[in-house]
C-alpha cells in the first residue's frame, strides 16, 4: 500500500471520516435533575448522523482548519477602508474582567456604576477626539451611527419645523451605506459628483445645495484615501444653505490627534470602533459605531447615554431623543476594548496612529507609482487606492492580481471600490505593520506584475497552494455549498 497524501491532508479529512462507533469526547456527569419525557416523536429528528470521535481528534480537527484561515495574527490585511487591523490581546483580557464581562444590561444602575463610568469616560474621550461633544454608544456598526445620525439630522430641521428639508447630498465615491442609510432615515438621495482630482466638485455641490437640503454625507478622509482640500468651503456652503454636515468617520484612524471634525464644520459623524480602536472586526462582527454631535444636537441623541449625577452614574435618555435603536445600550465589550485601546495610548500615543497609518500608505504609494496607476496622483492619507488597468491591457485584471496574493500569505486588497476607479485595488498598511511587511508586499505586487510578461498563466491560475483554488466565481455566489451533508 502507497500512501500519497501527506499529514496535512490527513488532519484536515472530515470529523465524520474519523468516527469510530462508540468512540467519545466527553462523557456527561450523571444528571441531578429528575428525568423528563421526550417531545412527541413527531418532534424529534432521526436522521442526524453525527461523527463519534475522541476528544484529541476534535481539538486537532478544529485546530487545522483554524490554520487554514487568513487571520490578521497570521497574515497582512491590506484591506482598505474595513481595515482588519492588529487587535492587542490585553484588550480582550480587560473586557473579560468579571466586574465587566459577568454584569447584565437589566441590572440596576447602583449595582453596575463602575461600568456605566467607563461608557461615560469612553464617550467624554470620543467627544475630545472629535470636538464633538455629544455622543452615543448605542449604535451597533457604522452603518446604524449613520442611520442614527440622519435621523438626529431628521429631528433637528423637524423641530424647527423646517419640513421640507428631505435631501441628503451623497459623494459619488460614498460607501454604498451612505445613501442605503439616508434612504432608511427616510431622506431623498442626490449625488454629488467628484472632480478628476477625486475631490467633491465644488462648483456641483452649490448647484445642490438648497432649501430642501437636510444633511450632506462626506467620508473624511474620502474612500479614495485623500483629504478633502476644499472642505471649509464645503462645509460654508451647506451651512449657509442651512443643512447640516455628516462626516462618516470610518477613517478616522487618519485624523486621530492631527485634527478635530468640527474645526472642519462637522456637526455629525460616527466612528467605527471596530476599526480605528482597535476592536474585532471580522465575520460580520461585532461592531460599535458610537455616533457624536455638537452641542445643539445632543438632545436629539439614541437612547441611551451615560450620564454623571449627583449620585454617580446613570444611563439616561436625551431630552429630545430620536428612541431606542437597538436593544439596551450598544456592544459593552466592544467599548471596553476601546476604551483600553485609548488609555494606553494616551493623546501622543493616538496621535502616532494616525501618523504612522499616513507614512506607511504613502510609502506603499511611492513604491508602487511606476507599476500601478493611481487613483489620484498626490499624497495619500491613510490608504491608496491603486488602479490595476495598466495591467489589465496586458490581460491581467484586479481580480488576478487579488488571486494571486493569496498565494504570498498576503489577503487581498479591497477590490472595485470605490466604484469611480476603473480595476481599483484599494491599499491600506494601518499603523499596525512593520517596513519589513510593507517591503514584503510592495516586491509582491511587482514581482506579480512582472509576471504578467513573463507567465501570465501562473496569476490566471492563482491561487496555487491554498486547500481551495481557483473558483467558479459565478456559480460560487449562486450555489455556495454551506454545509457539509452526509453522502447518499
Amino acid at each position: 500500500m502507497s500512501i500519497t497524501a501527506n499529514a496535512g491532508d490527513i488532519d484536515r479529512r472530515l470529523l465524520m471520516d474519523r468516527s469510530v462507533a462508540g468512540r467519545k469526547a466527553f462523557t456527561l456527569p450523571e444528571s441531578d435533575v429528575p428525568s423528563q419525557d421526550l417531545p412527541d416523536s413527531s418532534f424529534l429528528r432521526d436522521d442526524v448522523v453525527l461523527p463519534e470521535v475522541s476528544q484529541l481528534e476534535v481539538i486537532r480537527y478544529f485546530s487545522v482548519l483554524s490554520q487554514l484561515n487568513f487571520s490578521i495574527d497570521t497574515n497582512f490585511y491590506p484591506l482598505g477602508s474595513c481595515t482588519m487591523k492588529y487587535n492587542p490581546k490585553i484588550n480582550d483580557e480587560l473586557s473579560n474582567l468579571p466586574g465587566l464581562a459577568d454584569i447584565h444590561p437589566l441590572q440596576p444602575d447602583d449595582t453596575v456604576q463602575g461600568a456605566i463610568r467607563l461608557l461615560k469616560n469612553l464617550q467624554d474621550d470620543l467627544g475630545e477626539i472629535t470636538g464633538l461633544p455629544g455622543v452615543s454608544l448605542a449604535p451597533l456598526a457604522g452603518a446604524q451611527g449613520e442611520y442614527a445620525g440622519l435621523l438626529i439630522a431628521r429631528a433637528y430641521h423637524e423641530a424647527k419645523n423646517d419640513s421640507k428639508r428631505t435631501v441628503a447630498i451623497v459623494p459619488d465615491s460614498a460607501h454604498g451605506t451612505n445613501p442605503a442609510s439616508a434612504a432608511m432615515a427616510g431622506l431623498d438621495v442626490v449625488t454629488v459628483r467628484s472632480d478628476d482630482q477625486g475631490n467633491v466638485d465644488v462648483d456641483n455641490l452649490r448647484e445642490l445645495a438648497n432649501e430642501n437640503t437636510a444633511v450632506f454625507m462626506l467620508t473624511i478622509p474620502s474612500t479614495l484615501g485623500l483629504f478633502e482640500p476644499n472642505i471649509l468651503e464645503i462645509t460654508k456652503i451647506v451651512h449657509d444653505a442651512g443643512g447640516l454636515v455628516y462626516a462618516d468617520g470610518a477613517n478616522l484612524n487618519a485624523l486621530l490627534g492631527l485634527v478635530k471634525l468640527v474645526d472642519l464644520g462637522v456637526d455629525i459623524c460616527h466612528s467605527n470602533l471596530h476599526k480605528t480602536f482597535s476592536t474585532p472586526h471580522g465575520g460580520g462582527g461585532p461592531g460599535s459605531g458610537p455616533v457624536m454631535v455638537t452641542d445643539e444636537l445632543a438632545k436629539f441623541l439614541p437612547k441611551p447615554v451615560a450620564i454623571q449625577t449627583e449620585d454617580g452614574y446613570a444611563l439616561g435618555t436625551p431630552e429630545q431623543s430620536v428612541g431606542t435603536i437597538n436593544g439596551f445600550h450598544g456592544s459593552f465589550s466592544i467599548a471596553a476594548r476601546a476604551f483600553a485601546y485609548i488609555k494606553a495610548l494616551g493623546l501622543e500615543g493616538l496621535q502616532s496612529v494616525s501618523e504612522n497609518a499616513i507614512i506607511s500608505a504613502n510609502y506603499i504609494q511611492a513604491k508602487l507609482r511606476d507599476k500601478y496607476n493611481l487613483a489620484a496622483d498626490r499624497y495619500c492619507m491613510h490608504e491608496t487606492v491603486l488602479s490595476a488597468t495598466k495591467q489589465k491591457k496586458r490581460g491581467v485584471a484586479g481580480l488576478d492580481i487579488a488571486k494571486r496574493l493569496l498565494d504570498f500569505g498576503i489577503h487581498a486588497p479591497t477590490m472595485y471600490f470605490p466604484l469611480i476607479v476603473d480595476e481599483a485595488l484599494m491599499v491600506e498598511p494601518t499603523e499596525s505593520e512593520s517596513k519589513e511587511t510593507l517591503d514584503h508586499f510592495i516586491a509582491v505586487m511587482r514581482q506579480i506584475d512582472d509576471e504578467i510578461d513573463a507567465s501570465p498563466e501562473l496569476i490566471h491560475e492563482a491561487p496555487h497552494d491554498l486547500p481551495v483554488t481557483r473558483l467558479d466565481e459565478a456559480t460560487a455566489a449562486r450555489k455556495p455549498v454551506l454545509r457539509w451533508t452526509a453522502d447518499e
